[in-house]
C-alpha cells in the first residue's frame, strides 16, 4: 500500500429526501501489486450497515447537521473473502449507474459487498477530473478508458493533491487543453513489461483482464488453461449465460491480443490456397550427432571452416555432440564469421570482452538513488529478477537460489538492456538465454551469442507484435496447403487463428521440449536448412501428428487448446525433426507450389518445363546443392520411428541448401 486515506466519501444521491445525499465514508488506497498499480475504494464497514450512512444536504460543502438513514432491510449473502489481495483479481472496473431505491438506502450485493466498492488498474485510467478551487470539499472523478465514470470521491479529511502526487509516480498526467481541471493520462503500453503470473492461482475475472492487457504474460504461462477461466468468467447466476457458444469464446481471444486479429484478405500478397495434391511424404532418417573428429577434419591449419555448406548439412541431419556446442554455436549464431581464422576469432573475443564489460559497468555503477529516478531501468531489473527466479532448475547449471548460473543470467540480461535500451527486457528473453549460457559457460561469449539470437528474434518481442502476426499468418498458409481438411476443421471449432501456437513461436519451443532436446532442436534450426522458416514446418509437423486425435475425438475450441498445451515435454524431438524435413521435401517437390508458400519457404519458383529425356515434369521449386553432398556420409541413422540402422547409408536425393 503506497497511499491510504480515510474520510473519502461518496455522495450517493439516494437520501430519503430530495435535498439530501447519502454520504458513504470509505478508505481510498493505492496498491502496488507486482507490476500493476491498483486504485481501490471501499466503505469503512465492508458490510455497509446502512443505518450508519450519513445524509447531508445537497450543498454538501455547507453541511451543518448529519442524520442517519433507517436501517436497511436486505438479505446478507455469503461471507466475502477474508483476503484483501484475493479480491483484486476477481473484481474489475465497475460501471456505476444510479438507480432509484424504494427504501432510499444504499444497497449491498448478494455477497455482502457494497455496490459502491470499486477498484481499477492504472492501465485502465483515462482521465481525472478535479473540482474548482474554493468550491467545498475537494473531489476527484476517475474516468476510465471505456468511458465509465466512477462516483466522485470527496476528500473530507484531507487534500486530494497527495493522491495526485502518488499517481504521478506511476503514470504521466497532463492538463487537458480544453479544461484545466481535467488531468489526462498519457497512456503508455506496458503490456510487454508485465510480470509472469501463475494462471493456476489466478481467479477467472482477473485472468480475463490480464489476457486483454497482456497477451505475452498469459500465453507464456499456460495458454490453453485460459479457456477454462474464460468459460468460468462468463458464467453468472443466470443459468442461460452458462452456455455460451464456443464462437463467443473465440471472438474474445481474437480481440484479446491487440494487433493480432488476422484477416488474411487484408494482408498484402494474400493468395487463396486451393487444394493441391502434395503427394506422399518421403521417408526421412537422421544421423548421429557431428563428432569432434568430423569438425576438426573440416578445418584448415589456420582454423577456417573448409566447407560451410557441408558442415551445416551434417548439423542439420544429426545435430552436434555436446562437447562441440561451445565452439560450433558461435558460428551458427553468427558471433564468429564462418570464414574467420583462429587468430581473428581470438582478437574478436578480446574486443567484445572489453565492449561487454563497459556496458555492464554502466548499470552496475547506477546508485539506488539514480535508479529510483530511472523507472525503465528499475522496471527492467524487477522483471529480470522475477524471471531469473523462475528459470528451469532441472538443469544442474541453474540449481539453487544463489547459483552462479542464475547470477550470470541476471547480469547478462541487465547488460542487454544497456545494449538495446529501446527494447529493454521483455518476458521470454530469459528462456532464450538460459540454454545459451549453459552451453557457453562464459559470460561474455553467452552475451554476444544471445545478442545474435535476439537479432533473429527481436520482432517477436516488439510492442506492435507484427512479427508474431506474420508468423501466424504464414503458419496458417502452410498448414492449409499441407492439410486443408484439418484447417477447415480447426476453423469450424473457432481455432483457425492458431493462437495455441503462440508460445511455440514466441520462444522457439523452449517450453515444449526438455532442456537437452531444445539444444538439439535449436542447433538444427540455426543451420537455416533446408529452407527459410523451418520452425513453421516444425509447428506443422506437431499439429499433423495430433490431427487424428483432435478430429477423431471431435475436440472443440477448449479441448484443442487444452490438448496442445498438454503436449509440453511429451514431444519426440527426433521424430518431429524427421517429419518436418519430410514436409519440406514434400512441398519443395510439389509442381504447383503456390507463390505465397514459395515466398515463405524462400524457394524461387519458375515455370514448370517437361524433361526432354524422360518426358516427366520437373518442379523448378527446389533448392540446389552439390550432388555429392551425401555420398561420403556413412554413419548410423535414426529413422522417423526412432529406430537405428547402423548399415543404412544416407543416400537421400533431397539435396537442399538455402535459396
Amino acid at each position: 500500500v503506497v497511499y491510504e486515506q480515510e474520510g473519502v466519501f461518496i455522495h450517493s444521491s439516494c437520501g430519503k429526501n430530495d435535498d439530501q445525499d447519502s454520504l458513504i465514508s470509505g478508505i481510498l488506497r493505492v496498491i502496488e501489486k507486482e507490476n500493476e498499480v491498483i486504485v481501490d475504494w471501499r466503505p469503512l464497514d465492508d458490510t455497509l450497515d446502512t443505518s450508519n450512512i450519513l445524509c447531508a444536504g445537497k450543498d454538501s460543502s455547507s453541511v451543518v447537521e448529519w442524520t442517519q438513514t433507517p436501517k436497511e432491510k436486505c438479505s446478507r449473502g455469503a461471507d466475502r473473502p477474508s483476503s484483501y489481495e484475493a479480491e483484486w483479481d476477481m473484481v474489475t472496473t465497475v460501471s456505476f449507474k444510479k438507480k432509484t431505491h424504494s427504501n432510499g438506502d444504499a444497497t449491498t450485493h448478494a455477497n455482502g459487498e457494497s455496490k459502491w466498492s470499486f477498484l481499477f488498474s492504472l492501465t485502465d485510467l483515462k482521465s481525472i477530473k478535479q473540482n474548482k478551487e474554493g468550491m467545498g470539499w475537494s473531489y476527484l472523478v476517475f474516468c476510465l478508458k471505456d468511458d465509465v465514470k466512477l462516483p466522485a470521491l470527496h476528500f473530507h479529511h484531507g487534500d486530494s493533491k497527495l493522491l495526485i502526487k502518488c499517481l504521478e509516480k506511476h503514470v504521466v498526467l497532463n492538463e487537458s487543453p480544453q479544461d484545466k481541471r481535467i488531468l489526462l493520462v498519457n497512456s503508455q503500453n506496458k503490456s510487454l513489461s508485465q510480470s509472469f503470473e501463475n494462471l493456476f492461482d489466478e481467479p477467472s475475472y482477473g485472468l480475463l483482464q490480464k489476457l486483454k492487457k497482456d497477451p505475452y504474460t498469459v500465453t507464456m504461462g499456460k495458454f490453453s488453461k485460459v479457456t477454462n477461466y474464460i468459460f468460468d468468467s462468463f458464467r453468472s447466476s443466470d443459468p442461460s449465460s452458462q452456455r455460451r457458444p464456443p464462437s463467443e469464446m473465440a471472438d474474445f481471444l481474437n480481440d484479446a491480443i491487440p494487433g493480432l486479429k488476422i484477416n488474411q484478405q487484408e494482408e498484402p500478397g494474400f493468395e487463396v490456397i486451393t487444394r493441391i495434391d502434395l503427394g506422399k511424404q518421403p521417408e526421412v532418417s537422421r544421423r548421429e550427432p557431428v563428432s569432434a573428429e568430423e569438425w576438426a577434419k573440416n578445418m584448415d591449419s589456420e582454423g577456417r571452416i573448409l566447407n560451410v555448406d557441408y558442415i551445416k548439412q551434417l548439423i542439420f541431419k544429426g545435430g552436434l555432440c555436446h562437447s562441440l556446442r561451445k565452439e560450433a554455436w558461435k558460428f551458427l549464431l553468427g558471433y564468429f564469421p564462418w570464414n574467420s581464422t583462429k587468430e581473428e576469432r581470438a582478437n574478436l573475443q578480446k574486443r567484445k570482452t572489453d565492449e561487454y564489460f563497459r556496458m555492464k559497468l554502466q548499470w552496475k555503477s547506477v546508485s539506488e538513488e539514480q535508479e529510483k529516478r530511472n523507472s525503465r531501468l528499475r522496471d527492467y531489473r524487477s522483471l529480470i529478477e522475477k524471471d531469473v527466479n523462475r528459470t528451469d532448475r532441472t538443469n544442474k547449471f541453474y540449481e539453487g537460489e544463489d547459483n552462479p548460473g542464475l547470477i550470470l543470467l541476471h547480469d547478462i540480461l541487465m547488460t542487454y538492456c544497456m545494449y538495446d535500451f529501446d527494447l529493454g527486457y521483455v518476458q521470454g528473453m530469459s528462456d532464450l538465454l538460459s540454454p545459451v549460457l549453459y552451453v557457453m559457460e562464459n559470460e561474455v561469449d553467452a552475451f554476444w551469442c544471445f545478442v545474435s539470437y535476439m537479432d533473429q528474434m527481436h520482432q517477436n518481442f516488439e510492442e506492435q507484435m507484427q512479427g508474431m502476426k506474420t508468423q501466424l499468418i504464414q503458419l496458417s498458409t502452410l498448414l492449409r496447403l499441407l492439410d486443408s481438411g484439418f484447417c477447415s476443421y480447426l476453423e469450424s471449432q473457432d481455432s483457425g487463428y492458431l493462437y495455441f501456437c503462440f508460445r511455440w513461436l514466441l520462444i522457439r519451443f523452449k517450453r515444449e521440449f526438455s532442456f537437452q532436446d531444445i539444444l538439439r532442436l535449436w542447433e538444427v534450426m540455426w543451420t537455416e536448412l533446408p529452407c527459410q522458416n523451418f520452425h513453421l514446418l516444425l509447428c506443422c509437423a506437431i499439429l499433423e501428428s495430433e490431427k487424428q486425435q483432435i478430429m477423431d475425438k471431435h475436440y472443440g475450441f477448449n479441448e484443442i487448446l487444452k490438448h496442445i498445451n498438454e503436449l509440453s515435454m511429451k514431444i519426440d524431438v527426433e521424430y518431429i525433426l524427421c517429419k518436418a524435413e519430410a514436409i519440406s521435401m514434400q512441398m519443395m517437390n510439389c509442381k504447383e507450389l503456390p507463390q505465397a508458400v514459395s515466398e515463405i519457404l524462400g524457394i524461387e519458383s519458375s515455370s514448370v518445363t517437361p524433361d526432354s529425356d524422360t518426358g516427366e515434369d520437373e518442379s523448378a521449386a527446389v533448392l540446389s546443392c552439390p550432388t555429392s553432398l551425401y555420398q561420403t556420409i556413412s554413419t548410423p541413422v535414426i529413422a522417423a520411428n526412432g529406430t537405428r540402422d547402423s548399415t543404412q547409408q544416407m543416400s537421400e536425393t533431397q539435396s537442399l541448401t538455402p535459396a
